[in-house]
């Protein structure tokens, strides 16, 4: 029996899609939801999920409030852009039925900007997904966070499609947030805000992604990608600068 936990605000460009994909795998779909403005509630209703809204406290600790209302014995919890295939869903069955493990870790694909992306570090990596409801929660990170657990970890082999960006205009509306967040973990940690992370570091990102990490055999895309991956860095460390020296005035 399966519990499909996902957390959501303003997704309903990409929530039918991942819905759809769980239907005939979830014996129930649990929400919770940061008070969306748009159809994201009433998508999610749509597909019978039970929802309920909580003010945003950060990426781990609404993943622990989808978990405290899931009621079945195993729990596949996703994000809104993550798409389970049918190959997928298939080894997911057999692993509830007899898998040797109480955790699983789910590999990627992503999928920007309409394209499937195998190069630049971004496709292959793999993240706990599927568990057994009471063998771990997530860490209490605002981003970043991690699931926590002491029980043994298995691996799946067929893929979730992460759809990471629709289209450039997604990536623009996320970077501001995604910054911001970013620029918070960092002031937390203490990080410096000099010169090397302001500018070399994202010239260093760049390259890794598009030239090492064989980002340019992903065309367009692919440079489109080291290029905001590294701008991202840029004003993520901006924005931290900005955050101490606002501090100091304060205090």
């Amino acid at each position: 029996m399966l519990s499909v936990g996902i957390i959501t605000f303003n997704e309903e460009l990409r929530l039918e899609r991942t819905l759809r994909a769980v239907q005939g795998l979830a014996d129930e779909i649990i929400i919770v939801d940061s008070f969306s403005t748009d159809r994201s509630v009433e998508i999610a209703k749509s597909f019978e999920a039970k929802v309920e809204q909580i003010a945003w406290p950060g990426y781990g600790m609404q993943k622990n409030n989808v978990i405290e209302r899931c009621t079945k014995d195993w729990i596949l919890l996703i994000d809104a852009d993550e798409v389970i295939t049918p190959e997928l869903a298939k080894e997911i069955k057999k692993v509830i039925k007899d898998g040797e493990h109480a955790v699983y870790e789910i590999p990627f694909n992503s999928v920007c900007f309409g394209k499937r992306i195998r190069f630049g570090g971004w496709s292959g990596s793999s993240r706990v997904r599927l568990f057994k409801r009471n063998s771990g929660r997530y860490s209490l990170d605002e981003v970043h966070e991690q699931f926590l657990t002491d029980d043994s970890i298995g691996k799946l082999h067929h893929r979730i499609d992460h759809y990471t960006y629709e289209d450039y205009y997604d990536y623009l509306q996320k970077f501001n947030r995604y910054t911001s967040e970013g620029a918070i973990v960092a002031f937390n940690k203490n990080k410096s805000a000099g010169l090397f992370n302001i500018v070399f570091n994202p010239m260093f990102k760049f390259l890794r992604m598009y030239i090492f990490r064989l980002g340019f055999l992903d065309g367009v895309e692919g440079l489109a990608l080291s290029t905001f991956s590294a701008l991202y860095t840029s004003v993520k460390y901006l924005k931290l600068r900005e955050m101490k020296r606002k501090n100091d005035i304060d205090s």
